[in-house]
C-alpha cells in the first residue's frame, strides 16, 4: 500500500475532466446506434468517480472518447483545462502520453518486460527521462518493492494490476481512467486495487474515473455518474453498495430522451 506523501506535481488546473455535448454514433443511416447523445459533464481535480450503467449504455464509449482513445462524433472534451478534441492522430497521442493514465482490465502488461520495465514503457515511448530512484519508489508504494525483475506471469493477477497502476501514475497524469479494473480479480485482490485507486487520488493528487459494473467497487469511488441509453440519468455522492444497487435497479425509470438538453444530460461535480 501507498504510504509516503507525494511531491509530484499536482493536476494543472481545478478542473481535470470536462465535456461538452459530446455524441458517439456507431453504424450507418440505417442501423446507427447512438451511444453517447449530447453527454456534459465536469470532474474536478483530486477526485475519485465511478460510471456505471447497464450493458449498451454508453459507459465504456464515454471512457474512451473522454481518454481521447476514440473521436466523439460531436461536442468537446477537455482535459487538465486544454481541449483534447481534434488535431491529428500523432497529436491525440502526445497528448494521451502528458496527461492520461491507464488501467485496463486484463493488465496490458508485456510478458517480456519485468515489473521496472513494463513500468517506465510510457516514459520511453515518449522520449521523457526515467527516473529509476522515482519509480522504484512508485512500485514499492504499490507493494512491489521487492518484485522489480519479476516477468508478469511470476505474478498474481493483483500484482499484475498493481504494475498497471504504477504503470499509470509514473507519467504523473492529470487523469487516470480505470476500465473495469477488478473484473479479473478475486475479492482480496480487487479490494486491494480499490483501495490504491483511493490513495491514487488522495496520496498521489489525481483523477481517478472508473467504468465498473460492480456496485461495491463503486462504493470506493467518491460519487457514481449512472448512464443510460447514453445520456446521464444521474449520480449520487458518497455512494454505498446499497444505495448503488437501488440507483441501478431503478435506471430505466430515471431517464428519458428528449429533443434537447436536460438535467439528467449534465453533471456538474465541482
Amino acid at each position: 500500500m501507498m504510504r509516503r506523501k507525494n511531491t509530484s506535481r499536482p493536476a494543472r488546473s481545478d478542473e481535470a475532466l470536462r465535456l461538452e455535448h459530446v455524441s458517439k454514433v456507431y453504424g450507418g443511416t440505417e442501423n446507427a446506434v447512438t451511444a453517447l447523445d449530447g453527454v456534459s459533464l465536469n470532474l474536478r481535480a483530486g477526485t475519485f468517480t465511478a460510471v456505471m450503467g447497464p450493458s449498451g449504455s454508453g459507459k465504456s464509449t464515454l471512457l474512451q472518447c473522454a481518454a481521447g482513445l476514440d473521436r466523439p462524433d460531436s461536442g468537446r472534451v477537455v482535459v487538465d483545462g486544454e481541449e483534447m478534441t481534434g488535431g491529428s492522430e500523432a497529436a491525440l497521442t502526445k497528448f494521451r502520453r502528458r496527461r492520461i493514465g491507464f488501467v485496463f482490465q486484463r493488465y496490458n502488461l508485456l510478458p517480456t518486460l519485468t515489473v521496472e520495465q513494463n513500468t517506465v514503457l510510457p516514459l520511453k515511448l515518449a522520449g521523457r527521462r526515467v527516473d529509476r530512484a522515482r519509480t522504484r519508489e512508485i512500485l514499492a508504494q504499490v507493494g512491489l518493492g521487492d518484485r522489480l525483475t519479476h516477468l508478469p506471469d511470476q505474478l498474481s493477477g493483483g500484482q499484475q494490476q498493481r504494475v498497471a497502476i504504477a504503470r499509470a501514475l509514473v507519467t504523473e497524469p492529470a487523469v487516470v481512467f480505470a476500465d473495469e479494473p477488478t473484473g479479473a480479480l478475486d475479492i482480496r485482490s480487487a479490494r486491494d486495487v480499490l483501495h490504491l485507486l483511493q490513495e491514487t487520488v488522495r496520496i498521489h493528487g489525481r483523477t481517478v474515473v472508473m467504468v465498473t459494473h460492480d456496485p461495491v467497487a463503486a462504493s470506493y469511488a467518491d460519487s457514481v455518474l449512472f448512464l443510460a441509453d447514453g445520456r446521464l440519468a444521474g449520480h449520487l455522492d458518497r455512494p454505498t453498495v446499497d444505495a448503488v444497487a437501488e440507483r441501478l435497479a431503478h435506471l430505466g425509470d430515471t431517464v428519458s430522451r428528449p429533443a434537447g438538453p436536460s438535467a439528467a444530460s449534465t453533471y456538474a461535480g465541482v
